[in-house]
């Protein structure tokens, strides 16, 4: 709860205001006068999420959770029928309000494919029931913007307009040549198909990097304060890099300063998900950061070069002269030591909550920086704390 703190989420009220995702919570105050601010509640939403999720299963199946407040289902044959349709979906509106909430609105689309039934849930918000029927493309897309579709942004609209295309009734008319040339790749191609309703597979991507950042508190901004934080950060990002069961080889460590520009500085190890090793890793690292004395905004903690344990080779030799290398493999002895503690703890934090146990170095950080809510990753009911 701080002025430099941003929004993350805005009513449709405050909307209408010019508040969006982003606003500086100081800005946000000037363009909606009068607004309340209201500190996000994380492990309530999960709740929440969860037993919406279990609304929805007693109308249609739900084939994959996409966010916190996103999900989709995929329509038997024999229900297609745009009657069957508009009755599961009010089906689901009444479940939701009876199970969960009658204040929670929900949006509901259904299209040709996953990608229409998205655009057709953002043409009826909020708490609106959207049918796009084939019969009906591309013409029902006509009335967008550009950037109303999903998948375009400001670089894309940027580009689409470069190339002559400025309307999304000219983005239909497009090739499918024209498209790919646009966007520089097979992306293009996917979009000309998705707008004809056609079903393609989904891209399949490996995760590049996992970490965390945080905005300290006006009272956490001294960089003894901030340091448990980063420490706490880095904790809940190796404890995600096992859950996943990946490796890292580097970690970037990432500062903005209250004045001066930002800095960050990365380095590499042999691929581990020990937190021991990649906690020396940052310590080498904070003691290298410029301006040891200066007042910090914001901290975070990356991890890149990930790969699966399969594919990682052990170092064959070990290098005694490189302090990096040898803080991070140690012995073998070590390493096992390593990954039976953070086993124990992994298990205790997940049975218990992640406030039962944590490292010494994250004493100070206890009430800061708490869970948060990612686009990808929703975290279980029971888990509690941070």
């Amino acid at each position: 709860m701080a002025e430099t703190s941003c929004c993350i989420a805005a009513s449709y009220e405050a909307k209408a205001f010019g508040v969006k995702t982003g606003t500086r919570i100081s800005e946000a105050r000037v363009l909606c006068p009068g607004i309340a601010i209201v500190e996000a509640k994380p492990p309530e939403y999960i709740r929440y999420h969860h037993r919406v999720i279990a609304a929805v299963e007693d109308c249609i199946h739900v084939e994959a959770v996409l966010s916190i407040d996103e999900m989709w289902a995929w329509l038997p044959y024999n229900l297609r029928e745009p009657a069957a349709v508009e009755t599961i979906g009010r089906k689901i509106k009444a479940a939701v309000a009876r199970d969960v909430s009658p204040v929670i609105q929900v949006s509901i689309g259904a299209g040709p494919n996953k990608y229409l039934a998205k655009m057709a849930s953002k043409m009826r918000k909020p708490d609106g029931l959207f049918l796009i029927e084939y019969h009906q493309l591309p013409d029902i897309l006509h009335a967008l913007e550009l950037r109303d579709l999903t998948g375009i942004g400001r670089r894309t609209e940027a580009r689409l307009r470069s190339a002559g295309i400025c309307t999304v009734a000219g983005l239909c008319a497009a090739s499918k040549p024209e498209l790919h040339k646009a966007w520089g790749g097979v992306l293009g191609e996917r979009l000309w198909h998705l707008l004809r309703g056609d079903e393609i597979p989904d891209i399949v991507t490996a995760r590049k990097s996992l970490g965390h950042s945080h905005v300290l508190a006006p009272d956490s901004r001294t960089p003894d304060r901030a340091w448990p934080v980063l420490c706490k950060l880095l904790h809940k990002a190796c404890e995600r890099l096992r859950a996943e069961h990946l490796l890292a080889g580097s970690l970037t460590l990432q500062l903005g300063f209250v004045r001066g520009p930002s800095w960050s500085a990365d380095a590499h190890t042999v691929e581990t998900d020990a937190t021991f090793a990649l906690m020396h890793l940052m310590e080498q690292l904070w003691h290298d950061r410029p301006e040891p004395g200066c007042l910090i905004l914001k901290v975070g903690v990356v991890l890149t070069r990930l790969c699966e344990p399969g594919n990682h080779t052990p170092q064959l030799f070990q290098d005694d002269g490189d302090a990096t290398v040898r803080s991070a493999t140690a012995t073998t002895a070590a390493t096992e030591k390593h990954q039976r503690l953070d086993a124990a703890l992994d298990q205790l934090r997940a049975r218990h909550g992640r406030k039962v146990i944590y490292y010494g170095s994250a004493q100070e950080s206890r009430d800061q920086a708490p869970m948060r809510i990612s686009f990808t990753h929703i975290p279980d009911a029971g888990l509690e704390g941070d």
